[in-house]
């Protein structure tokens, strides 16, 4: 599995799709910072993204845009147009009177929004920019990004048997292929994402990924990469964050979390799979790094 893949799994990944949005009139919706990653997907007419301190973004017929940290945004007809927030937009919508209707051009928009596991902080969420926009100017590259969303459409367009377990899947694939374009189109030059796109720090994070359980030496991390020690550790430590073996250390903890949240398996077991032949080590380890012991941190989430 690549490294983004085992990632992914970790961080338990949700999504939800809204209902296709129609605006017939001026509009503008305000979506306050939150802890939900947005996406919008513009189908049909333009309008404009805002971010507090960034400029506004234009937006064309099969544009993406991703808001990874739930910042507070602005989406609307024109740049200056004034915004209703959210939850006064939503409560018409649910109530049958949805705003913004009138007799000017059709825009069409699909939005949803992603979530991780709250207590996963792993440096692939924290290095997302403030917001990716995935424009449909280069049509090979958006291809798979475009049917994702095309199906998606005609799954909310027509609700029929399994549309909500099919529109879960195309949202899991559709995040894949945002950061897939998204890697593609910028200039990314350092953090996470740039160790993925380096084939030999992604090769070591994948080992790390598939074997926590093995007595790792950072002389075997750096055959991973087929570097040398000091010039894997240096690229390393540039690229991810931190050095090989702490983010070892983060990644065995992060897969503890995983272990004890949805199995009865003993301590003792999953120290052994995370790399740690002692309990005593592996609890003491757990709680400096978790704040409390992998027995009440599993009390905690089996209730």
């Amino acid at each position: 599995m690549d490294a983004l893949s085992s990632v992914l799994e970790s961080v338990k990944l949700k999504a939800v799709v809204y209902p296709k949005f129609s605006f017939t009139s001026s509009w503008g919706i305000e979506i306050e910072q939150d802890f939900r990653s947005q996406f919008w997907l513009l189908l049909q007419g333009t309008c404009y993204l805002r971010v507090p301190g960034e400029e506004a973004i234009p937006l064309n017929v099969g544009d993406f845009i991703f808001i990874p940290h739930g910042s507070t945004h602005q989406i609307s007809s024109k740049s200056d147009t004034i915004c209703v927030p959210a939850s006064q937009f939503g409560k018409a919508y649910h109530s049958g009177k949805p705003l913004f209707q009138g007799k000017e051009e059709e825009t069409l928009l699909m939005g949803g929004h992603f979530e991780f596991t709250p207590t996963v902080q792993h440096p692939f969420i924290k290095t997302l920019p403030k917001v990716i926009h995935i424009n449909n100017t280069t049509k090979e590259l958006n291809l798979w990004l475009q049917q994702a969303a095309s199906l998606m459409n005609e799954e909310i367009s027509d609700e029929k048997i399994g549309s909500k377990l099919i529109l879960e899947r195309l949202v899991d694939i559709l995040f894949v292929l945002i950061i897939r374009a998204y890697l593609e189109q910028a200039n990314i030059k350092d953090g996470f994402l740039m160790a993925l796109k380096d084939h030999r720090i992604s090769n070591s994070l994948q080992s790390i990924h598939e074997s926590p359980d093995k007595n790792w030496t950072l002389h075997q991390l750096a055959a991973t990469a087929g570097m040398s020690r000091s010039l894997y550790c240096r690229e390393f430590k540039r690229l991810v964050g931190e050095t090989p073996l702490s983010y070892l250390t983060h990644w065995r903890i992060l897969k503890a979390k995983e272990i004890l949240s949805e199995s009865k398996e003993n301590i003792i077991e999953i120290a052994t799979k995370v790399g740690y032949q002692s309990e005593a080590a592996f609890n003491r380890l757990f709680k400096s790094k978790v704040g409390e012991t992998p027995a009440s941190y599993r009390r905690k989430r089996q209730l």
